[in-house]
């Protein structure tokens, strides 16, 4: 499948190639380092799993499009995102063309487990390169792999990568412009003759009715044969087909023979034999040394040191967070004012430049002031992620979501929740437990997800003392602003494993499956991928602060800015806004709360997207302290607020307390709604995980703050 771009004086083709290979196995950093910045990221259409590519120059000077396949062990699907990878494989999908050349990334120091998925690539009959990975550490273990003689036993060619140091991309990429043009080898394992009849009959008829090639035919039998239950790929077939899937299976069934334990022992032969003559191991399994990943992990997976690991790094990510991204923050924040006092000077009074400057900079630009510290965060996420820590965090954290009824798959999906609760929900559809799945839709929004965060620094800085409480010499390690935005996303955490034990005992009864998760080996971080899934993140952010925000900022600035009264003062317009009355309907529900009904407008506007809150006071109090011409930021207006009833600040610490540990239990997110509805196929779901947070919120607040009260702590 090869198709002709027409060039003035030159023709040119381009190459459609599947990057294929295990979790873990470096797939993610080759992916980078072939397409650098040429990437796009979406969802197949359809489904929520995500679709990533990426173009690249091949040799030759043709084009090459690269489609970031799923990490997946093997092609018998039992996910979403196996399913998805079959059929991209197969050619099945209308939206994706089949590939012409696959690039199978296989790991080294795991060549036994990465070649089961070689051999279901090689049945398919599409080209097939190896790229292998992980050399290094194979040769730490006292493994060598010799390229050459691998490429000479699968015969396919087999390049040496390592695509941090750009070792072996030149070569790989010349290798995908030769082997579409060549021969593919024959099957490359034996087909046991138990078998081999009952998958003849039923390729014979995949042929006839998908018009597929023998070999994808031969591959969908096998597949077919193998797996029974929700991703038994059976929907496409016509009634006459899956009647002879089901006779071929009970015809198996009455012989005794077991299909699925005949192909794998066959394949795991072929893989024994190809293995034995290109591996080489100076250590037996008696006299192999401890290796260094096996030594670190006695530290970071103790069932002690582990976790007070895991705190401490925690801890110190999201103090570097707020410590460091302060300076980038103040920079944007004083660069902002500065264009609003600018705005000031070069145009004309009316309601054009209040819109400019109260709406939109008011409002966006308050909200991309804290992009520094959101940009840190998914830097730190992805460090993490590459390192291979993240998987011992999993595993370790799997010990505490057991017990509340999690499945250890949870993992993901609420570490995923950390930048946005959406694709952490998303993500739960690889967990097959219904119960255990739904418990962790239900919980995932109360991690803190990137939109909380301008929240939480908006408060802290304007309201937390900055004082050291841990220092060494004259370097400060840990302070108040810095443990207080940590312990947000530790209360997040705390109570999603509470109600998720709540919900395990009570609405969603169940015992939680086990888990089973391959720990990854460590390895330095390329600098380059953890970048771009930075730049990857944060661009939705920005995207959102241009899109939802923006609109949200602009409505927000009309409905503060008008009825029009001139004779009023500036407080007395914003009170008589419209914005305004529909504060003051609200207020009775905030007040318990120490909340104003500014926050309570700012609290309804962001069910939106939670970082409309800070959008919404800025354009607030932007209208109301027109005045000011743009020189003063949100922070010190919210300081110098005065409560007209009692003359005293209108915000204390307390109340800024409060108002994160709302935004750390609510809701407040009409996409997650949005998307929970889909997931869980109905409203009953989704409207009572909106009551239950907005219930908890309310109470937990009211709590915190009539006992704040009591102790003299709300000034």
């Amino acid at each position: 499948m090869i198709s002709a771009v027409v060039d003035p004086g030159n023709i040119t083709q381009s190459l459609t190639v599947a990057l294929v290979g295990n979790p873990n196995s470096g797939k993610t950093t080759l992916f980078n380092a072939l397409t650098g910045l040429r990437q796009k990221v979406g969802n197949y259409p359809g489904v929520t799993v995500e679709k990533k590519e990426g173009k690249t120059l091949l040799p030759n000077g043709s084009n090459a499009r690269l489609i970031d396949l799923p990490g997946l062990y093997s092609l018998t699907p039992h996910s979403p995102d196996e399913v998805i990878a079959r059929e991209v494989l197969m050619g099945l999908r209308h939206d994706t063309p089949q590939p012409d050349v696959i690039l199978n990334v296989v790991d080294a120091s795991n060549l036994e487990r990465n070649l089961y998925l070689t051999s279901q690539l090689l049945d398919i009959g599409i080209p097939v390169v190896i790229a292998l990975t992980m050399t290094d550490s194979a040769v730490k273990e006292g493994v060598t792999i010799q390229p050459e003689v691998l490429a000479k036993a699968l015969k396919v060619p087999v390049i040496a990568v390592v695509a941090s140091k750009k070792q072996g991309l030149q070569e790989t990429l010349e290798s995908l412009s030769v082997a579409f043009h060549s021969v593919q080898p024959e099957l490359a394992w034996r087909v046991p003759e138990a078998i081999l009849s009952e998958i003849s009959v039923l390729q014979e008829a995949l042929q006839k009715e998908s018009e597929l090639t023998p070999r994808v035919a031969f591959a969908e039998a096998v597949t077919l044969l193998m797996q029974e239950g929700d991703h038994a790929p059976t929907e496409r077939l016509s009634p006459s087909v899956r009647t002879l899937i089901r006779e071929t299976r009970d015809r198996l069934a009455d012989n005794e023979i077991d299909f699925a334990s005949k192909i794998i022992e066959a394949r795991y032969a072929w893989i024994a034999q190809v293995c034995k003559g290109v591996v080489q191991s100076k250590y037996t399994e008696q006299n192999r040394p401890i290796s260094a990943n096996e030594r670190v992990d006695r530290v970071l997976m103790h069932p002690f040191w582990g976790y007070a690991f895991f705190v401490i790094v925690m801890t110190v990510v999201f103090q570097t967070i707020f410590s460091v991204g302060q300076g980038p923050a103040s920079f944007i924040k004083d660069s902002l004012g500065n264009l609003g006092k600018l705005l000031y000077k070069v145009m004309p009074a009316g309601d054009l430049r209040a819109l400019l400057s109260e709406g939109v900079i008011g409002g966006v630009g308050t909200t991309l002031a804290f992009l520094p510290q959101i940009l840190m965060l998914f830097f730190f996420i992805s460090l993490l992620e590459d390192t291979g820590y993240m998987a011992r965090a999993a595993f370790l954290i799997d010990r505490l979501m057991s017990k509340v009824g999690l499945h250890g798959k949870s993992f993901v999906p609420l570490l995923s929740s950390f930048a946005c609760a959406i694709p952490g929900i998303m993500a739960t559809r690889t967990i097959g437990d219904r119960k255990a799945r739904l418990i962790t839709i239900l919980v995932a929004p109360l991690m803190s997800c990137s939109a909380r965060l301008p929240v939480y620094l908006l408060m802290i800085s304007a309201f937390v003392p900055n004082r050291p409480l841990l220092k060494v010499g004259g370097l400060t390690l840990l302070s108040l602003p810095g443990a207080t935005f940590a312990s947000m996303y530790f209360l997040g955490m705390i109570a999603a494993f509470g109600v998720a034990w709540i919900f395990h005992k009570t609405l969603l009864k169940g015992v939680a499956p086990s888990f089973l998760l391959e720990l990854p080996p460590y390895r330095l971080p390329s600098f380059k991928t953890v970048v771009l899934q930075m730049l990857e993140r944060a661009g939705l952010f920005v995207r959102r602060a241009a899109t939802i925000i923006l609109a949200v900022s602009v409505v927000v600035w009309f409905l503060s800015y008008y009825p029009r009264n001139p004779s009023a003062s500036p407080e007395e317009q914003l009170s008589n806004s419209y914005i305004g009355r529909i504060g003051h309907v609200i207020e009775p529900v905030m007040t318990p709360l120490g909340f104003n009904w500014k926050i309570g407008v700012g609290i309804a506007s962001s069910f939106i997207a939670r970082e409309v809150f800070v959008a919404t006071m800025g354009t607030v109090y932007n209208v109301e302290d027109a005045e000011e011409k743009g020189n003063k930021q949100l922070q010190t207006r919210l300081q110098d607020e005065i409560d007209p009833r009692t003359g005293k600040h209108a915000y204390t610490p307390l109340t800024a307390v409060c108002l994160m540990v709302y935004y750390v239990l609510a809701m407040q997110c009409m996409s997650t709604f949005a998307v929970v509805r889909r997931e869980t196929n109905g409203w009953k779901w989704p409207i009572f995980q909106l009551a239950y947070m907005s219930g908890l919120a309310w109470v937990v607040t009211f709590v915190l703050y009539q006992v704040g009260i009591r102790l003299h702590l709300g000034v």
